[in-house]
């Protein structure tokens, strides 16, 4: 409570009903100063290192179809290079015409985002939505990953590959 000395005679104090403002705003400059000093430390730098996977592998089918993104960024079908502008063609011929098949879509390690993107996008508009991207699996389930050289073997491989689905 605050108090006003009046300035006419008399001993009794009388009691004033106003805040002293001063006190809470020092308090809340320094809150302020603790926020703005604490809110950088709040963030997290988050590194990604992909394409390792301690899931689960999904079971292949009896004829996987493989579609291969090497790091040069050409286009591979199982094992025959296929260039972009017939991309959907040969992908139609290799899949008989069913759209409803599993595409097994791995990439190099040295891909950027980007063109793996492209290459979603080009399934996309070859109405192929079934993708299953394919990374090697970890030896523990903490730290890097796999480090056998870009993409995993189709099959008979030394590191089994996993296969994560993705429905658009």
């Amino acid at each position: 409570m605050a108090a006003r000395i009046r300035e006419t005679a008399g001993d009794d104090l009388e009691e004033s009903h106003e805040i002293n403002v001063t006190p809470f705003i020092d308090v809340i400059l320094v809150l302020l100063i603790i926020f703005m000093v604490a809110a950088p430390l709040a963030t997290v730098d988050v590194n990604v290192e992909l394409p390792g996977s301690t899931a689960t592998p999904a079971p292949r089918p009896e004829t996987p179809l493989f579609l291969t993104l090497k790091s040069d960024l050409t286009l591979a079908i199982g094992n025959d290079s296929v260039p972009r502008p017939i991309f959907a063609a040969v992908l139609d011929a290799r899949t008989k015409g069913d759209k409803q098949t599993r595409i097994f879509l791995r990439a190099d390690r040295n891909v950027g985002y980007g063109e793996l993107m492209e290459v979603m996008n080009l399934l996309r508009a070859a109405d192929y939505l079934k993708v299953a991207l394919v990374g090697l699996e970890t030896a523990s389930g903490i730290g890097g990953a796999a480090r056998a050289g870009g993409a995993p073997a189709a099959s008979g491989g030394a590191a089994p590959a996993t296969a994560g689905s993705t429905s658009q």
